[in-house]
């Protein structure tokens, strides 16, 4: 079984509204992503090369896991609460398979 990881790559363009995107996003979206997903790990970046860029990754045991967390309805609850919220900023969703962890 490999790490599997479901990423969502979110553009905030307007510089003013960076701030309340990243607390409505600790403090709202990501703990009810957990929850939702059932997942033990999430991580949150900023690129340090684009300021308008943000990523969520969140972590499941296997690629099956990840398909039944995001595969119904917990999934399309989350998108739909994020683009009432945040109608302006466009995102990416990928999905990376752990090819090797060294270290």
């Amino acid at each position: 079984m490999s790490k599997t990881y479901f990423v969502v790559r979110a553009t905030v363009a307007d510089p003013a509204k960076r701030r309340a995107f990243d607390e409505w996003y600790r403090r709202e979206h990501l703990p009810d992503a957990i929850k939702a997903f059932g997942v033990k790990k999430a991580r949150r970046f900023w690129s340090a090369g684009d300021p308008a860029l943000h990523l969520a990754m969140y972590e499941f045991s296997d690629p099956a896991a990840l398909e039944r967390a995001t595969g119904g309805d917990a999934l399309k609850a989350l998108v739909a609460e994020f683009d009432r919220c945040w109608p302006e900023v466009t995102r990416t969703r990928e999905v990376l398979v752990l090819a090797e962890e060294v270290g």
